[in-house]
């Protein structure tokens, strides 16, 4: 069957394709059905890729669909986000009055980076990390199929940049019930820029792949008939497709050929066919060229090597006239070498069969005058720095610093593996370069931090100022970070802070005190991360005296200061103080890292007011700065604040969203936080065998080693197994536990209670006597940190461990202390303690009044599993309750209510999906399934379900009200 389609001049037909245009068809119509869907389209050069696309992109179902079509080119292979610029540039988003455009909505906005042509005028203060701008592009697309499906076409993916391809894989992976169909052709035969993220691409389950093999003899005759005006021989159709290989280009051009030579289609042009042969595209440039003018093939290179430029710049090139230039652009169209339809060559083979003719060192000499005639021009520094990556050798003085400039337009549009490529050739031609090897050591930390912290560590070694080294060492620490290299930080932070304080002295400079400060507060995130570092730096900062808290700096080193304080677990005042200073608003903006562990040591000590208000600037951080890595690891925190205040339902709505935000992440399976909080919730839910399940995930390396993590770990472990009626596992976990926070001398009481938990098992177990020396020690860090929550604890280890009237009143005194404190869940626990002891005493009237509450306060708190303990035993002391039964809204999984929540405080959709890092179709699924089971017809209902009386609910996030203005 023969298709007519226009490509470029090369062909004016398209034949023996209809199999794969019904292929892409039939996709097309899958995604305007709501079906999203890949297709990879592969094959040698000259197979018909391109031809098979435009006459894809010219169906019916195409015109339904908005269409993004782009060509990659080998020039701006390395650029950040090219493929990205090239498929959205004809939208216009980066024109002056464009900003206000619906396709720039919401989070679409923090696609800009990528789109602007140059990036640093978006905002050159604000270098953009590689999430916000994925995030940005995703909605932008998001916003797109809301107008209609979407197709997105990229030719020539092998030349595509490594972002771009990034951002097709982000996309992708989200993209179930989308109206999107991605399409991307790849030569097989050339090997890919990227080919790492165009494998994952590929891998992709949604992938239907289809390879274009060689044109039969059949269609060989077809296209004969096209060229030739008499009747083709079959032989003749046969040997034309043998010498081919039924390569479309190399047919066509073989075609043409010999018709010029006057050869006939039959037994007699044969002879012909083997004299062209299959190099009939190299050879016919050849050809030309022979019989031009030696201006035509200068004209041709330079169009090969600057691409779709005007007359001027290629006459400038190619040392020819500007009408000169039109009359070799004309002859060369006649001849098919340029397309018919723009000033660029036909195919890339007949670009490569030009470039050819150069020859190696002319090419080379021509790029580099290429390179600095675009610079000359004023072109945009990427453009010239495509060029200056095709120069072979060592690029001269000028064209390091174009690479220089290049890398950092890459890194604020959030492409560090476009200034990795930039950077690698700045640090060929200067070997010695300490500015060279940190810059590239900045745009690896993402992607490759171990081949970062090498080159950082030369960096050091190059560095003989120790002002200088300072920095350095710094960005090596939070590398070091990202690998769990925590004691090479510490030794390195260390020996520079000791050079550093020996140069500067007592009583430095206020340039000099920042450069210490930062030096010593990065020296405190890395020693508190691993239990090997902990004791080095916690001896190293006893003494030192607390920032004044007027710098960025200084805020961040007292709120590490804060952890140390609250690991020592000495002085809950000292802490608050501490921490309350580093929240404190100055003027001063405040790092994520300052906010976190502010909360944490808040938390600590009983100020839940102060910690929460910190956790939700935390995320409001996360969601402004699309930080997800960030925004996870809050959420998680919070949800283990709020289980120990007793919000149980909120502390599963916060756990449960980050487990499936992590779900979608490539580095989901490092995060172990979501997982344990998630399974810390479940327990009191009455859910111990899926919180076991959860924990069995967790296979973070080397986890015994942290500090926070593998302690909480062994904390929800213990409990699922106490849970689950294993005492013994159980109790060997939180000994486990106790003596690993010894080890780090982590003596804070209430930041994992082990001691108190060994003390419910070893009562429940008949052991009470071997728990002496376990409630002993955690009595006294209770008394030595003083609050209500720790002290009540403690009488509660004491008073269950005890029998008789001395058990019942310190029974009696640990409610007292615990109903004072915010942790409703331990004052319904200490409660039912109470209420089982006096009706084991015989006292059933004084039993009951102690088991109402705590079922009542249980029920209140969201444990479902102690609620239904204390009803139990009130109903043995002869009192009456109803049933303890989920209510309606207990029935909603955590990320279901977190939608509800914020859907019931007058957010739309699209902004929970935003905020919450998921996609619209998510947020719509949930919200299907808490109309189902909450028995709701509108969305109306949902503020007078949710916010019963009994039913704690959290504060909207502030972004709900900025929300309800756009909505």
């Amino acid at each position: 069957m023969l298709d007519r389609t226009n490509d470029s001049g090369l062909l004016s037909m398209l034949v023996g394709r209809t199999g794969e245009l019904t292929v892409l068809a039939s996709h097309a119509e899958a995604a305007c059905a709501g079906r999203s869907g890949l297709v990879v389209l592969s094959g040698p050069a000259g197979i018909g890729k391109t031809s098979l696309l435009r006459a894809f992109l010219d169906g019916d179902t195409c015109r339904k669909m908005t269409v993004l079509h782009a060509t990659c080119g080998q020039v701006v292979a390395g650029s950040g986000y090219g493929g990205v610029r090239a498929l959205f540039g004809p939208l216009g988003l980066t024109a002056d009055d464009a900003h206000d455009s619906p396709l720039l909505q919401g989070s679409a906005r923090r696609a800009l980076p990528a789109l602007a042509p140059s990036p640093g005028a978006e905002d050159p203060a604000s270098p953009a990390t590689v999430y916000p701008v994925l995030h940005g592009l995703y909605w932008l697309a998001v916003n797109l199929m809301a107008q209609g499906p979407l197709a997105l076409v990229l030719d020539d993916a092998h030349w595509c940049d490594e972002r771009s391809l990034r951002w097709i894989d982000f996309l992708l992976r989200r993209a179930d019930h989308l109206p999107l169909l991605v399409v991307l052709a790849q030569r097989t035969e050339a090997e890919p820029v990227a080919p790492a993220a165009l494998a994952d691409i590929v891998a992709q389950p949604r992938t239907s792949a289809i390879r274009l093999g060689p044109l039969t003899d059949a269609d060989v005759a077809e296209m004969a008939r096209q060229i030739f005006p008499v009747p083709v021989a079959p032989s003749f159709a046969e040997r034309a497709a043998a010498v081919s290989g039924g390569n479309p280009l190399t047919v066509t051009r073989l075609l043409h050929e010999l018709r010029a030579k006057g050869a006939r289609p039959d037994d007699t042009g044969i002879r012909e066919i083997a004299e062209v042969g299959q190099y009939v595209v190299a050879q016919s440039v050849r050809a030309l060229f022979e019989r031009q003018p030696g201006w035509v093939r200068d004209v041709a290179t330079a169009i090969a090597v600057l691409g779709e430029e005007g007359p001027e710049h290629i006459g400038a090139l190619a040392a020819v006239p500007a009408a000169r230039v039109e009359e070799a652009v004309a002859l060369l169209r006649g001849a098919e070498v340029l397309a018919p339809d723009r000033p660029d060559f036909a195919h890339d083979v007949v670009r490569s069969a030009v470039l050819d003719t150069a020859g190696a060192d002319a090419l080379g000499d021509l790029r580099a005058r290429a390179a600095q005639l675009l610079s000359d021009i004023g072109r945009p520094a990427e453009e010239v720095a495509g060029q200056v990556l095709l120069v072979p050798g060592t690029p001269e003085p000028w064209m390091r610093w174009v690479l220089r400039e290049t890398a950092a337009e890459a890194v604020t549009r959030g492409a560090p593996e476009a200034a990795a490529r930039y950077l690698r050739r700045v640090l060929e031609a200067e070997p010695g370069s300490v500015s060279a090897h940190v810059q590239l050591a900045g745009a690896l930390a993402e992607t490759h931090p171990a081949e970062a912290i090498r080159l950082l560590k030369d960096a050091l070694d190059l560095t003989t100022d120790v002002r200088a080294k300072a920095p350095i060492a710094v960005q090596l620490a939070m590398t070091c970070l990202t690998v769990q290299q925590s004691p090479a930080a510490v030794r390195t932070l260390g020996g520079v802070l000791d050079a550093l304080e020996a140069e500067l002295g007592p009583d430095p400079e206020p340039r000099d005190s920042e450069l210490l400060t930062l030096v010593r507060s990065a020296l405190l995130i890395s020693g508190c991360d691993e239990k090997p570092t902990l004791t080095t730096v916690r001896e190293r900062f006893a003494r030192l005296a607390e920032p004044a808290g007027d710098t960025p700096a200084q805020r961040q080193l007292l709120a590490m200061m804060t952890v140390l304080s609250a690991m020592e677990g000495t002085s809950a005042e000292t802490t608050v103080r501490q921490a309350r200073r580093a929240l404190h608003p100055s003027g001063v903006a405040l790092g994520n890292w300052s906010l976190l562990f502010s909360a944490f040591t808040l938390s600590l000590a009983d100020e839940v007011e102060d910690a929460m208000e910190a956790l939700d600037r935390s995320l409001r951080y996360g969601q402004e700065k699309a930080a997800v890595w960030s925004y996870v690891l809050t959420l998680s925190t919070r949800a283990l604040m709020l289980h120990g205040l007793g919000a149980i339902p909120d502390a599963l709505a916060d756990a449960q969203t980050a487990v499936e935000i992590v779900g979608h992440e490539r580095w989901g399976p490092h995060m172990t936080m979501p997982q344990i909080a998630l399974a810390t919730v479940l327990i009191d839910r009455g859910e111990p065998e899926r919180a076991e399940e959860l924990l069995g995930q967790v296979t973070r390396p080397n986890l015994d080693g942290f500090v926070m993590e593998y302690h909480w770990y062994l904390m929800a472990r213990a409990r699922a197994r106490w849970a689950l009626g294993d005492g013994r596992t159980a109790l060997r976990l939180l000994l486990d536990c106790g003596s690993s926070l010894e080890e780090t001398g982590f003596a804070n009481p209430c930041f994992i209670p082990w001691w108190a938990e060994a003390a419910g098992v070893y009562a429940a177990e008949k052991r009470a006597d071997e728990a002496r020396d376990v409630v002993d020690h955690g009595t006294e860090l209770a008394h030595r940190w003083g609050t209500p929550r720790a002290l009540g604890l403690a009488a509660l280890a004491r008073g269950m461990t005890t029998r008789g009237e001395t058990g019942i009143g310190l029974l009696t005194e640990s409610v007292a202390y615990l109903s004072a404190s915010p942790a409703r869940a331990e004052h319904a626990r200490a409660e039912f303690m109470l209420g089982a002891a006096l009706l084991d005493a015989g006292d059933s009237r004084g039993a009951r009044e102690h088991l109402r509450t705590s079922a009542d306060l249980a029920q209140s708190c969201g444990a479902l599993a102690l609620a239904k303990s204390a009803r139990r035993r009130l109903v043995a002391a002869g009192g009456r309750m109803r049933e303890i039964t989920a209510s309606p809204v207990d029935l909603l999984t955590g990320t279901e209510r977190k939608v509800a929540t914020l859907a019931a405080a007058g957010a739309g959709n699209r902004e929970i999906a935003q905020s919450l890092f998921v996609t619209v179709r998510t947020v719509e699924t949930h919200l299907t399934s808490v109309y189902r089971k909450l028995g709701l017809g509108q969305r109306a209902e949902l503020a007078s379900v949710l916010h019963s009386p009994n039913v704690p609910h959290p504060q909207a996030p502030a972004w709900v009200s900025a929300a309800r203005g756009r909505r």
